[in-house]
């Protein structure tokens, strides 16, 4: 009997050669699922800072306290607080801010240096806030009109509108989440990552936070339709000082009607 000669054997077909590699890659792929995301798979925190393995509680703590530990941000959009809709723009650091504030009667400018707080506003807004009935201008709104008026912080005034200048006061109100938290999807604000936590029904909201970098919360809608507010440039320096002295209006102790 003639020995076969080499090769003259029968060959495996092209298919079973294909479906021994796949079964070895597949094979390969399951080893190191253990350490990594399977192959042809993707991690969604791969190159993030890891706060979106984290529960949705320890996400809101680090990104409320990575806001206190900031000394700047900018915030903006709208904010419904004793029903009245503010729109804000307000650039807020540790000793001051500015920015503009819109209700629906009016906008104006906001500027704190330290504990001097300025307003400048319309005569027609001056008009309303020293009690004219009719709110058209006096002579007396005329005056402060497009003038910084310093703000004396005995007037209510102050009282009412000093808070949107006081970042750790403002984020405080605004970052809270209340009930029970989950984890949300994930998205991007302005090209950064981020993951959302939200409250419980009810109580609502959620919280945008930053997965590059710091935590940082980069947007919030409050529940209730209480407004939704942006958070950027954190740490990013706030040029705050008085304005100049011609352009400025010393009312002293009081300078509203309004008891």
């Amino acid at each position: 009997m003639s020995a076969i000669p080499p090769g003259a054997g029968p060959r495996p077909l092209a298919g079973t050669r294909r479906t021994g590699r796949a079964a070895l890659v597949g094979a390969v792929c399951a080893v190191l699922a253990v350490a990594v995301t399977g192959c042809g798979g993707e991690d969604p925190d791969a190159g993030t800072n890891g706060v979106g393995k984290l529960p949705a509680a320890k996400i809101e703590s680090k990104a409320r306290a990575a806001a206190q530990r900031a000394d700047t941000v900018h915030l903006s959009g709208n904010v419904v607080s004793q029903g009245r809709t503010y729109k804000l723009d307000m650039r807020l650091a540790k000793d001051g801010a500015k920015g503009e504030l819109t209700t629906k009667a009016a906008a104006f400018q906001l500027l704190r240096v330290g504990d001097a707080l300025y307003l400048k506003a319309n005569a027609a807004f001056w008009a309303g806030e020293k009690g004219g009935a009719s709110g058209k201008p006096s002579q007396a709104a005329g005056k402060l009109d497009g003038k910084y008026v310093k703000v004396p912080s005995t007037d209510p005034v102050y009282q009412r509108f000093s808070g949107f200048t006081d970042k750790d006061t403002l984020l405080a109100g605004l970052l809270g989440l209340h009930g029970k938290l989950t984890t949300g999807s994930r998205s991007d604000i302005d090209g950064v990552r981020t993951v959302r936590v939200a409250a419980g029904a009810g109580s609502g909201g959620t919280l945008d936070v930053s997965l590059e970098g710091t935590p940082y919360p980069l947007r919030l809608q409050r529940a209730g339709g209480a407004g939704v507010v942006r958070l950027a440039d954190w740490g990013r320096s706030v040029d705050l000082k008085a304005p100049p002295r011609d352009q400025v209006v010393d009312y002293g102790s009081k300078i509203s009607g309004k008891r």
